[in-house]
């Protein structure tokens, strides 16, 4: 491959969290592989593996999370104080970066950061130094955080009991409860943080967005209007460069000897991210719903997935946990690689919470979804993936039930229903995988991207 940006260092700058550290990862493997030297400022708290990326440069910087994390309770909570208090130790890094560069002959072209980072447009302007940045969720949550200050006029947000199901005019197919929604008690502040995204990344130098063309297509024609800056559709990131180096979870492979027992898309793998929790009543109907579906399963049961509890082992019924793993039928792990599970032939479903990595990763390899979608931007994710791609089933039920799970995972997995959904699945795996070749839309938005950071 040509080393296009021999001699031109990046920086870049992820959100400490599993799901944004993973794509911003790629990204600079992606462009690592394109010449850039790399240099990954990050925070102490949730830090990169950086013995996993040796061509990499790691600097911590100062984040005070440690001192704080106890009274975050959640993660609009933490985001909103990352970008209060983050600006100083960031731009002295830079700052220190920009000198040694000058000194060394090699030249920092931008910065790369996080959409939700917003302050990281204000420390670049004050250093006159070019900022990208990348979103890490799918276009259509993003056009719904534009729209929130005409949806709050509306009076769609606070969210009414009585209007849940209203469609929402600007955002079809999205109904008032579909909205993204990060901090229920206090819609001031979310909008006033939401907003704050959404302007600062309208003044930067470009967006990256991790999502391919005949994906979002219409959505991409309207995040254009919204957004008049350069845009740079590159995904799917891990069709580029796979993510599995960057967990910060440690995986169990005993799951993939596992797999290799089970017949072809016979089995629904069940996972709900790094950060999503429960309450001890829905995890204990998850697992009857699953025990009696008949179905083999492979589940994700990390630290935390049960409110109120750091636990590695929740607590089972008597004989429950038994009666589920009994004559090999179903498999719990606490982690699992997640790309490999999905590209295996024995799964048939996802049970999934719809956060933007999954629900890609999902679609790129034909995997048909059950969505139960937590918090934020999932519930427009499910939406979409139940709704407009037809290749999931949205379980809407405000409290899971047993008796529930097992009618809708014989739905994904057994009935003409699902099969419609895999065959339609299947063919938005083959387009993501055009749209990385050679001459397809995301390579060639690739190389407009290169070509854009050598023009700083």
């Amino acid at each position: 491959m040509e080393q296009k940006g021999r001699g031109v260092g990046l920086v870049l700058f992820p959100c400490p969290l599993q799901g944004h550290i993973n794509p911003m990862l790629q990204l600079a493997s992606i462009l690592y592989s394109n010449g850039f030297s790399i240099i990954i400022i990050h925070t102490q708290f949730n830090s990169p593996k950086s013995s996993n990326y040796p061509h990499f440069t790691f600097i911590p910087i100062p984040d005070g999370i440690s001192d704080v994390l106890d009274s975050i309770s959640d993660g609009f909570a933490f985001l909103s104080f990352f970008n209060v208090n983050r600006a100083v130790p960031l731009r002295d890094c830079l700052l220190r970066l920009l000198s040694d560069g000058a000194k060394e002959a090699e030249r920092i072209a931008c910065i790369i950061s996080d959409s939700v980072m917003h302050f990281t447009q204000g420390v670049a302007d004050s250093l006159k130094l070019p900022r990208l940045a990348l979103r890490v969720s799918s276009t259509a949550s993003f056009l719904a955080f534009t729209a929130f200050p005409v949806l709050r006029l509306k009076g769609y947000r606070p969210v009414s009991d009585s209007e849940l199901e209203t469609e929402v005019s600007e955002l079809p197919p999205l109904r008032v409860k579909d909205l993204p929604a990060y901090n229920m008690d206090n819609i001031e502040k979310e909008c006033q943080f939401v907003g704050s995204m959404v302007n600062h990344v309208k003044p930067s130098s470009g967006v990256i967005l991790n999502t391919f063309h005949h994906l979002e297509e219409s959505e991409l024609a309207k995040f254009g209007q919204e957004v008049p800056i350069p845009i740079f559709t590159i995904g799917p990131f891990h069709k580029l460069f796979p993510a599995s180096s960057s967990s910060l979870l440690s995986q169990d492979r005993s799951c993939i000897t596992w797999l290799d027992t089970q017949p072809p898309n016979s089995v629904i793998y069940v996972s709900f991210g790094s950060v999503a929790s429960m309450d001890e009543a829905e995890f204990v109907e998850i697992a009857w719903g699953l025990a009696n579906s008949e179905c083999p399963f492979l589940w994700v049961v990390r630290s935390g997935l049960v409110h109120g509890s750091d636990r590695i082992e929740p607590v089972w019924p008597d004989g429950l946990l038994e009666l589920m793993i009994s004559g090999g039928k179903g498999c719990i792990v606490k982690w699992a690689p997640q790309q490999e599970v999905l590209a295996h032939p024995a799964v048939g479903g996802f049970w999934t919470h719809n956060g933007w990595n999954s629900t890609l990763e999902s679609i790129c390899e034909g995997v048909p979804m059950l969505c139960r979608p937590c918090f934020g931007d999932q519930k427009v994710i499910a939406r979409y993936v139940s709704h407009v791609w037809r290749v999931g089933l949205h379980l809407e039920i405000n409290r899971l039930e047993g008796g529930e799970i097992v009618r809708n995972i014989r739905r994904l997995m057994d009935e003409k229903e699902g099969e419609e959904m895999r065959e339609r699945v299947a063919s938005l795996k083959e387009k993501a995988e055009v749209c990385v070749r050679k001459g397809g839309s995301s390579y060639e938005s690739l190389q407009d991207l290169i070509a854009r950071i050598l023009s700083f």
